[in-house]
């Protein structure tokens, strides 16, 4: 990379990105859009599929914790999965693999075979983000991988957006198995274009398979996020809770132990440049920075999302589709917000937003935890609406900081490495959030306390720890610069 800027060539500078790479772009973002609002809408629909299936809640919890769980295993095998297969075998595997798991969910007669789809959807859905990632980040010019980030924030916004509203509003009125039955077709839609459509983008590079990585890998990230899993449903502190959470910590042990012998294996196989998930992405400063703010957000973003609808339920009264409607206004803001922080990333860099993004987060999630029963509605809908705006100034330059900050060939491993921290600390954010909201809630109803004068004073101290913890990226958000090569691009004339 050249050094001396100052004597740099004036070289052409291409503003077009290959129809061809964005038309595979495009595919991508409508797969990861629908990969993640089935996502989203599952979180509010445990309470009816609880009484539907008659399960009880801590089995229905399954539902989701087995989704995550599948996801932490597969995000980190894409950083070889992506370099030994093309896009083309990549995404109609993904989306296959997705919608088979739809179907199944769809058609299930009871709980095991919708938790087999779940796990079966999970596994589609952990292959498409950081596929979608790593093409952007080959395909399109560095001087343009904000604007086009900012469209992946605008799918990962959005989506989130729509679930819970739509997730309410299907459940008050059809039940629960149109969740399916809406997003499959869309799922089929995608399969059909990408298999019309999809071509193959840059050389596969023939990467070694490490067999003894792949378990190690499994019982590292689904050891850890099925710990923190257990956390979010054992707040009662009774016999049972009390053995749930010893379950949570010996697999959060174990968990770790199992990280440091992947850890250790990678860089093993470093020594012979055939590692499965190459972990020289931590020698760029700028990435870690980056990937340490990415999971505190994640962290606020996935805790306040999973907190905020119990909050609005028990404490506050509202049903399932008037909770999804106050996550909306600020969703709807994040994500339409997205292409234009993008082009300011691509303008000014990323300190410009991240600074300001970074204090929002903060701020919202100090006001939250004032929160109460006489809180009104349209106050916690003003500050979901400034997270959201907070969220928005953090994703595009967090994404486009991070991975434009590596060599290409890392690409892969790089965004392996960030959606797989990112679903970890998604998952500690839940667990810890709603763990301490389930512990005041069920030892107030123990002292006789009503559901509201229980839940309050939980989520107040929830939200209070999630604030303090958000005040990590406002201090790291100063010290993110734009990667070299989108600094260098600006330097040569258009």
């Amino acid at each position: 990379m050249t050094t001396d800027t100052g004597s740099m060539p004036a070289v052409k500078r291409n503003d077009d990105i290959d129809p061809a790479g964005m038309r595979v772009i495009w595919l991508l973002l409508i797969a990861a859009f629908v990969a993640i609002l089935n996502e989203t809408t599952m979180a509010i629909a445990i309470p009816e599929l609880n009484i539907s299936l008659g399960i009880p809640p801590e089995q229905g919890q399954w539902l989701t914790s087995a989704f995550m769980l599948t996801m932490a295993v597969v995000i980190p095998t894409t950083g070889f999965i992506v370099q030994r297969f093309t896009t083309r075998q990549v995404f109609l595997a993904a989306i296959a693999t997705f919608s088979l798991g739809t179907l199944l969910c769809l058609v299930s007669s009871g709980f095991l075979p919708l938790l087999l789809g779940r796990v079966v959807q999970a596994a589609g859905t952990g292959i498409m983000l950081p596929l979608l990632m790593t093409t952007m980040m080959n395909v399109v010019p560095p001087h343009s991988r904000g604007r086009m980030m900012g469209r992946v924030g605008l799918v990962i916004s959005l989506a989130p957006a729509i679930g819970p509203t739509m997730s309410g509003i299907v459940l008050d009125n059809l039940g629960w198995r149109w969740l399916f039955g809406i997003v499959l077709p869309i799922a089929l839609i995608a399969m059909a274009l990408g298999a019309k459509w999809m071509t193959n983008l840059g050389e596969t590079s023939g990467a070694p398979f490490d067999a003894m990585s792949v378990p190690l890998s499994a019982l590292a990230f689904g050891g850890i996020v099925f710990g923190l899993s257990q956390f979010g449903g054992a707040g009662g502190g009774d016999a049972g809770g009390s053995a749930v959470l010893v379950y949570g910590w010996g697999a959060i042990g174990g968990g770790v132990v199992f990280l440091v012998l992947f850890i250790w294996r990678q860089l093993a196989l470093q020594k012979r440049d055939a590692p499965f998930l190459d972990l020289r992405v931590f020698v760029s400063r700028n990435y870690v920075l980056s990937v340490i703010i990415m999971a505190v957000v994640a962290l606020s973003m996935f805790g306040t999302f999973s907190l905020l609808p119990l909050f609005l339920q028990t404490v506050g009264g509202l049903s399932a589709a008037q909770s999804g409607m106050v996550l909306l206004p600020g969703s709807l803001l994040m994500g339409l917000l997205g292409p234009l922080m993008g082009r300011i990333y691509d303008a000014s860099g990323p300190r410009v937003l991240l600074i300001p993004g970074t204090i929002m987060i903060a701020s919202a999630m100090f006001v939250y935890s004032t929160v109460g029963p006489e809180t009104p509605v349209w106050l916690l809908v003003v500050v979901q609406s400034v997270m959201s705006l907070g969220l928005a100034g953090s994703f595009t330059p967090l994404f486009s900081a991070s991975l434009g900050s590596l060599e290409r060939h890392l690409y892969s491993h790089g965004s392996a490495v960030l959606n797989t921290l990112q679903q970890v600390a998604g998952a500690a954010g839940t667990a810890m959030l709603v763990a301490i909201y389930s512990a005041a809630l069920h030892s107030g109803q123990a002292a006789g306390l009503s559901p509201a004068d229980s839940g309050a004073p939980g989520a107040r101290a929830a939200f209070l720890l999630a604030a303090f913890i958000a005040l990590v990226p406002v201090v790291l958000s100063f010290f993110i610069r734009k990667p070299e090569d989108q600094e260098e691009q600006e330097q040569v004339p258009a």
